[in-house]
């Protein structure tokens, strides 16, 4: 797919009609004790020769989620507009994304994870070569992720886990040196499947 097909394709997602209810995580095994926390996170696609999505891995001492692989985002807070605001504000403050340098398209699917958050996902897009400044106390690393492995059919599996006496099972994204997997590895399969066209 060429980078000039993605990005109509991804204007044309942003485009569709949301579902009315959210797309629950493979983890959650019965039901939340307590309404879900508002959440959301930017989905960046750079869109250079070879488009790219911008991925993070959080440092190991933040208190949720400490050391996976996420998409810059956080908490929407009482201060935010709406899920895209709250997305660029935390782009920002995790890796330096000048706001005005991201061109919003829509949201994706809203997604609850097992550990009480109902996460928006801010589709965007971004142009090649721009400078990042990663926050040290929220990010460990920041790296992109190929979108021709998001396109390829093949690329993520599926990977059980025996925890706490019960079987569960997610999604897993291919990286030489990171492991993609829960809500981010799920909104990445979303995303693919619907630029790939396929049923969800």
């Amino acid at each position: 797919m060429t980078p000039a097909a993605l990005r109509r394709r991804l204007a044309w997602i942003a485009a569709l009609p949301l579902g009315a209810e959210p797309i629950f995580g493979d983890e959650i095994l019965a039901g939340l004790k307590r309404p879900p926390i508002p959440a959301a996170v930017l989905v960046p696609v750079v869109m250079g020769d070879e488009p790219s999505i911008i991925l993070t891995k959080r440092t190991s001492h933040l208190n949720k989620h400490a050391g996976q692989i996420s998409f810059p985002g956080g908490r929407i807070d009482p201060d935010d507009s709406g899920p895209e605001a709250a997305a660029l504000r935390e782009a920002h403050e995790e890796i330096g994304l000048d706001p005005s340098a991201a061109e919003v398209l829509g949201r994706l699917n809203d997604h609850v994870t097992g550990t009480g958050y109902r996460i928006t996902p801010v589709l965007a897009v971004l142009p090649p070569a721009l400078t990042y400044t990663v926050s040290a106390h929220e990010v460990e690393a920041m790296f992109e992720l190929p979108m021709r492995v998001v396109l390829d059919p093949h690329a993520p599996r599926r990977q059980r886990q025996h925890t706490g006496g019960v079987w569960r099972e997610y999604w897993v994204w291919p990286h030489p040196e990171h492991f993609i997997w829960g809500a981010t590895a799920a909104i990445l399969v979303q995303l693919a499947r619907k630029l790939r066209q396929d049923t969800l």
